[in-house]
């Protein structure tokens, strides 16, 4: 059996989104209803909807980062109740048993996770996310939005939180640490926050210092233009670590010249192009080049438990349902400081 609710879906690769209807599953033992609050626009959301990543499933409700309150538990549920804040994430299910899933590294699922939108569950249905009134998602991939973080501005951290705090804490960004964020938007901004926040001495690296002012007030201790060429010459070798969180092709070479003697780049953001590197800018100081993709469950909820400790959330713009058009495009043109969040309050209304 199924219920309905009101969505906003892509028909085909690159088609405007518009308003629709699509079906959740009744409540199983161990599954949580969600009255969606808010969901955040991610970029991958965009590449996903225009298929930049390989063939995806149309129609498509985009969607994981997602905040929102307990409206129904399955029989077997007893973490949550009715009237808990909660979030989800970029995925909701996985096998539970292979070595991954048992050390609370899901995403790397050998079954492969089940994504929260554009996947298939182990059911055979096909998975849509967060552009919805509501949605129902086993316990096991539901954390919860502690106190003292606001839905609105606590939905991004399901994705571009998490995206970030991952690699800062396996890499080892505090005190005594210097950390370079590229890029200054809905994954930069949030480094810039969270790497502040472990107490590392946090640098912005930005095409241009347009936004130079916000990385000085999100904390960052300087912010250079990567435009300028003398940049890389005047910060070479200073980082321990160098988060990359843009989705466009890099001068990786010129990147890993800026690093310290067993630095690491790290990359989220996910061009949809090869990125090069010579093999010497890595071997001539024992230098790391990483890939980090979100984080487990239980390290999401600790990033969560981190933001309100220190009192963290994203910088948004909230929107409602028939503006999301708009926002894409905004998104697409780096112009939103720093993430879209819809009014989920506002879709079928």
């Amino acid at each position: 059996m199924t219920t309905t609710t009101p969505a906003i879906a892509v028909s085909a690769p690159g088609a405007p989104l518009a308003t629709t209807t699509i079906e959740r599953r009744d409540l199983r033992a161990d599954d949580v209803l969600i009255d969606i609050a808010f969901a955040g626009i991610c970029h991958s959301d965009l590449h996903q909807a225009k298929e930049d990543w390989g063939s995806a499933i149309f129609p498509m409700v985009p969607g994981h980062e997602i905040a929102g309150v307990v409206a129904a538990v399955g029989a077997d549920v007893t973490k949550y109740q009715v009237g808990d804040r909660v979030g989800v994430g970029c995925m909701v299910d996985s096998c539970g048993e292979c070595e991954y899933c048992l050390a609370g590294t899901e995403q790397f699922c050998l079954k492969g996770n089940v994504q929260t939108y554009n996947g298939v569950g182990f059911d055979g249905e096909n998975t849509y996310g967060g552009y919805s009134r509501q949605v129902v998602v086993r316990d096991a991939f539901v954390c919860r939005i502690p106190e003292g973080i606001e839905l609105d501005v606590a939905a991004p951290l399901l994705c571009a939180g998490i995206t970030t705090y991952s690699p800062l804490r396996h890499w080892g960004a505090g005190p005594g640490k210097k950390v370079a964020v590229v890029g200054l938007g809905g994954l930069g901004h949030m480094a810039v926050k969270l790497a502040v926040a472990m107490g590392a001495d946090v640098t912005v690296l930005s095409q241009s210092l347009k936004k130079q002012e916000d990385g000085l007030k999100l904390g960052a201790k300087d912010y250079f233009a990567t435009g300028d060429e003398a940049t890389f010459d005047v910060l070479k070798g200073r980082f321990d670590v160098i988060l990359n969180t843009v989705s466009a092709k890099l001068p990786i070479d010129a990147y890993l010249g800026m690093l310290r003697v067993g630095g690491a780049m790290v990359n989220v953001g996910a061009p949809p192009e090869s990125l090069a590197y010579n093999a010497f800018s890595l071997l001539g100081g024992n230098k790391v080049l990483a890939g980090s993709m979100i984080g487990g469950i239980a390290e999401t909820q600790e990033m969560l438990e981190f933001c309100a400790e220190h009192g963290l959330g994203a910088e948004i713009e909230t929107i409602s349902a028939d503006q999301v058009n708009a926002a894409y495009e905004r998104v697409e043109n780096s112009d939103v400081r720093y993430r879209f969040v819809i009014d989920a309050s506002t879709i079928g209304a």
